[in-house]
């Protein structure tokens, strides 16, 4: 009895001893996989020119100074999953026809495995297609492209949309290619807490943007609003206009200049040509911040060059190197990190992210 008692103690001891170890090590998967840092790199000698064929014995990271071990590291040319967001505010009436041929040129630059997805943004977001590698599917729904009848330029929302409900799951290659003059009018998301998270993001992030004067016609309301129930839906969200595209839940947007009172004439006006110029630079600043953040490139580009920034932009995410990293230590919640990506040959140029920000959700 007492000999099959003691095998009883051992087992029940055994058993509980083993539960607390797989318990251990799914603890350190779950945390090892929720702490990966993806890093996209681009590197080009000092004519532009991108150089193939390195290794990963060829890359350094460091993270606040401090070298860390690369786990994941990829120079296959991998698929491309892409958004194609096009602004189609009122300010981009004169050029939205060069926009979608621009576009249309894009799609056909992809390989048969890239994926796109076509999104449009004015006083609301409209999802015209899902992600896709058919591209009469992308081409059908670049042609629906059309300028919003109400003021508004969800741009932010556009973007933060993007990352956190298209592409947050996915891996691999991965961008976001946002035409716009840079304007947001009307979005929830505050344009600070647009940075913060796109330094949490692996989303590389490719600003076109084309400039746009402020011509007071472009932001009359030509046509009320009657359906107010396309301001619900969420991110994305389907059931709104359009054909059933959803809208951002953004507020209703107002006079985007209440402070100037435009004449009558149609001649040239210094002071409002100093707020176009004002308003311009603060836009370009901003895509400029966006692509640094992610590794990505901003181009300022007229419409009639839009297919030549499209062409280097396909060209550039289609030679990007892969690099993936478990941080050394722990860190709290929403906490920035520097990061240095180095590579052992002289004369080249190196283009990453430069910090990354751990998930704080």
């Amino acid at each position: 009895m007492c000999k099959r008692l003691s095998f009883i103690t051992l087992l029940i001891a055994v058993t509980l001893c083993s539960a607390a170890i797989a318990q251990e090590r799914t603890e350190d998967v779950i945390r090892v996989d929720t702490s990966l840092v993806n890093i996209p790199v681009i590197v080009s000698d000092r004519d532009n020119r991108y150089i193939p064929g390195l290794q990963q014995s060829n890359f350094r990271i460091r993270q606040d100074g401090v070298e860390q071990k690369i786990e994941i590291f990829s120079n296959d040319d991998a698929p491309m999953n892409i958004v194609l967001a096009l602004d189609t505010s009122r300010s981009t009436q004169q050029v939205l026809g060069k926009i979608k041929k621009a576009a249309k040129q894009f799609i056909k630059s992809l390989d048969p495995g890239d994926r796109c997805m076509i999104v449009t943004f004015d006083y609301q977001v409209n999802v015209l297609s899902d992600l896709t590698s058919d591209h009469k599917l992308l081409e059908k729904a670049i042609n629906h492209a059309e300028v919003g009848d109400v003021v508004g330029t969800l741009l932010q929302d556009a973007v933060y949309g993007a990352i956190n409900r298209q592409l947050r799951d996915i891996k691999g290659r991965k961008a976001i290619i946002l035409l716009t003059d840079g304007k947001d009018h009307g979005s929830l998301v505050r344009k600070n807490d647009l940075l913060d998270d796109v330094t949490e993001s692996d989303t590389v992030i490719y600003p076109i943007f084309y400039e746009t004067g402020n011509n007071p016609r472009q932001f009359r309301r030509d046509r009320p609003i009657r359906n107010r129930d396309i301001f619900g839906g969420g991110v994305f969200g389907r059931g709104g206009r359009r054909g059933g595209m959803g809208r951002m839940p953004g507020r209703f947007p107002r006079d985007p200049f209440p402070d100037m009172r435009f004449p009558r004439d149609r001649g040239n006006n210094p002071a409002r040509q100093a707020r176009v110029e004002e308003n311009n630079e603060a836009a370009i600043s901003f895509l400029e911040r966006l692509a640094e953040l992610t590794g990505g490139y901003f181009y300022k580009e007229q419409g009639s060059d839009l297919k030549d920034a499209f062409a280097k932009i396909a060209d550039q995410m289609k030679r990007q190197y892969l690099l993936g990293f478990y941080p050394i230590a722990e860190s709290a919640p929403g906490s920035v990190h520097k990061i240095r990506v180095e590579v052992d040959r002289d004369g080249v140029a190196v283009r990453a992210k430069g910090a990354y920000r751990t998930r704080s959700r």
